[in-house]
């Protein structure tokens, strides 16, 4: 106990528990991002533009200098090439051919063929295929044309058709005449059925046009000499009837 160092009134100890000062950060339930790098840094601050340095790379050659084998020309200085201006002779070259413009003999129009004329179309006929007999192809005859005849025609407008059946021995006119129809059975068709149908127009009843039933006031129901909404007149007053707290009530005859 003697050999302690005092300071002041105070004597250092150790701590009894974890305090701040042991701690970078403020506390030891915190942990704020810190302000260095980009990863985990505190967006409330700015950051500046990160770097990073990547490892040296491997050297394929350890000397990658010239080195003495680099030999600078004699009449080579910093100012470019001493000495007098050389010139080196070379061939002539040839002259350029000018263009040779055809002539009007040069073309020929009637070899140009599909390219400028109208030509009819031209087929060519091929070998035949080796698959031939094995190839199964319908012939002429395997085709079938719709008929012309009744009302399936595909293509054509067909008139109205009619059948005629045999005539029944049992039951039929022949046997019984009252069964044989008159004129009147029959009935019209009519010709929209078979043949381009006219406009149709149908007639209506006739419309009037809606009305006041009410009773109008006529010229002499009207009295503008009545009228003072629109002229000055003198103020008018009304006498009520008289009203007093003295006045005796009605007395009726009351029977006992």
């Amino acid at each position: 106990m003697g050999t302690d160092v005092w300071v002041g009134t105070w004597r250092p100890h150790r701590a009894r528990g974890p305090i701040a000062a042991m701690y970078s950060s403020p506390g030891p339930k915190y942990a704020l991002p810190g302000n260095t790098g980009y990863t985990q840094h505190d967006p409330s601050t700015y950051r500046a533009p990160a770097y990073s340095i990547a490892s040296r790379h491997i050297m394929h050659v350890h000397d990658c200098s010239p080195g003495p084998g680099y030999l600078v020309p004699p009449h080579m200085t910093m100012r470019g090439k001493d000495g007098i201006p050389a010139y080196s002779l070379y061939g002539r070259p040839k002259d350029i051919e000018a263009f040779k413009t055809p002539g009007p003999g040069t073309y020929s129009p009637e070899r140009s063929g599909k390219s400028a004329y109208y030509s009819a179309p031209m087929y060519s006929m091929a070998a035949r295929t080796k698959g031939l007999s094995s190839d199964q192809s319908p012939g002429p005859a395997a085709y079938m044309l719709p008929s012309m005849l009744g009302p399936r025609v595909v293509n054509k407008i067909s008139a109205p058709n009619y059948s005629l059946i045999g005539r029944s021995k049992t039951g039929g006119f022949h046997q019984d005449l009252q069964k044989t129809p008159g004129p009147g059975t029959y009935r019209v068709v009519d010709p929209g059925v078979y043949k381009f149908r006219p406009p149709h127009y149908s007639m209506t009843a006739r419309t009037f046009l809606p009305g006041d039933n009410t009773r109008k006031p006529g010229p002499g129901a009207h009295s503008p000499e009545k009228v003072v909404i629109n002229k000055r007149q003198a103020p008018n007053f009304s006498f009520g009837i008289r009203h007093s707290d003295y006045l005796a009530p009605l007395i009726v005859n009351v029977e006992d």
